[in-house]
């Protein structure tokens, strides 16, 4: 196998399987068609990536998560790619899977950068994750998933306890993780084929992991009674959740006596919010005989549901046991969709914490009281005006300005994430980028 080590998301972690993106599909020639469209496709975005604008834009992250002050970042994320496709840029021509998978990832990173790229990143290179067996947490989630919108993600459920005693918590199963070498080499080798002379191929690790135990719970407890048991039954939820816990510390475990953890100092995700350019972690291109430890990454934990728990219950039955699990990373990203801004006094005991979410339903004022220039403030912008009956940028504009002058002396970085819908009319969410972009150059 090659001796390349770089990073890949994990799928939920909840879910028995396979990491991996392309590990499923049998070994098969490359027709001339496909292999006609793949290699267009690798030959724009190598054109793409050769922008000098692509070195000032690293610049400006790893700035911004070293602590200095630079114009807010804005990134976009978490789309609903099944409402973006304007005249036919998102048709697939593939036929075969595995190339409609990579086809998939071409057409989204072009899309982007044509539409709503803010400052993303485009790579002059593509990547291949290494093919990894993982048995899961040995509970699967018992649902009713009611949709509205049947080519969209986005679902609701109901959930049906699972957990009720304390005999339940040792449903809670310790994962076995194993490398698949021969499908690893088997992708790496197909890919390699195909991009041949126009894009290098980068085997890939796994970049950590979204560390949300709180997530699963909730999936196999149902999310009132979990939050009547913090009071009326918390011995049961500590046993859950030091089970749970530790349950992903073995998992980790295994991914560092495997090597199969990768850097994510460079154009990868960290936690809910922007890209984890940093001069403070080996970076991604570091030559290491060895593939790095959990220390060497970004790590990141949230507990969404603690959105109107206490911080003292916040503490008890979320942060003593996500700091296990922090500590373990080099630097960290803490929340997503929870308001922070009351929490700050917890969150501080997080030796390692950079960046904190700030959500839509924040406080920005006092949020950006909290974090000052000691932590970046990841802010939020509520999609839902992507959602209006009728799209109104003026609105959109004066929101973020808004924003933008609450939060005036601190690092500031704007995801728009949890895009559900924009009505099937696309150039709302690039209208949306457009002023986001003027308007953080405006508070440069």
């Amino acid at each position: 196998m090659p001796a390349t080590f770089c990073v890949v998301p994990a799928p939920p972690p909840d879910e028995a399987g396979v990491f991996g993106l392309l590990s499923n599909f049998s070994p098969m020639p490359t027709s001339d068609h496909d292999l006609t469209t793949l290699r267009r496709l690798a030959e724009e975005q190598a054109e793409i990536a050769a922008l000098p604008v692509h070195k000032e834009t690293i610049n400006n992250w790893r700035r911004l998560n070293g602590l200095e002050r630079v114009k807010p970042m804005v990134w976009v994320n978490e789309i609903c790619w099944h409402e973006m496709n304007y005249e036919d840029e998102l048709t697939l021509r593939c036929e075969d899977e595995f190339c409609r998978r990579l086809e998939t990832q071409f057409r989204h990173t072009l899309y982007q950068w044509r539409h709503l790229p803010g400052d993303m990143i485009v790579e002059p290179v593509i990547y291949c994750p290494l093919v990894i067996h993982d048995t899961g947490f040995g509970i699967q989630e018992d649902v009713d998933v009611v949709r509205t919108d049947d080519d969209s993600s986005i679902v609701s459920r109901d959930f049906r306890p699972q957990i009720d005693s304390l005999e339940d918590v040792a449903k809670i199963q310790f994962p076995e993780v194993r490398l698949d070498e021969e499908a690893s080499d088997r992708d790496f080798s197909r890919m390699s084929e195909i991009f041949e002379g126009i894009l290098p191929v980068v085997q890939l690790g796994l970049t950590g992991a979204w560390f949300a135990p709180w997530d699963e719970l909730i999936r196999w407890w149902d999310v009132q009674k979990a939050m009547l048991d913090l009071v009326l039954r918390p011995e049961l939820v500590h046993a859950a959740m030091e089970r749970l816990v530790s349950a992903y510390i073995h998992r980790l475990d295994q991914w560092e006596a495997l090597g199969l953890l990768s850097s994510n100092n460079g154009n990868w995700r960290i936690g809910s919010g922007g890209l984890g350019h940093t001069d403070e972690l080996p970076p991604a291109d570091y030559c290491s005989p060895t593939p790095p430890s959990a220390k060497q990454l970004w790590g990141c934990a949230t507990a969404q549901i603690f959105s109107d728990v206490s911080p003292a219950m916040h503490e008890e039955f979320a942060l003593q046991y996500e700091r296990r699990w922090l500590r373990r990373w080099g630097l960290t990203y803490y929340g997503c969709c929870e308001p922070l801004h009351n929490k700050m006094d917890i969150l501080r005991s997080i030796p390692n914490l950079r960046k904190v979410s700030m959500s839509p339903w924040a406080d920005p004022e006092k949020g950006a009281e909290e974090l000052g220039n000691k932590y970046v403030f990841s802010h939020k912008p509520n999609p839902a005006i992507l959602a209006d009956p009728v799209w109104n940028p003026d609105l959109a504009r004066r929101r973020y300005r808004e924003i933008l002058e609450k939060t005036q002396g601190c690092c500031v970085e704007i995801i728009l994430k949890d895009i559900s819908t924009v009505r099937y009319e696309p150039q709302r969410l690039w209208s949306w980028t457009q002023i986001a972009s003027e308007e953080a150059e405006r508070f440069a």
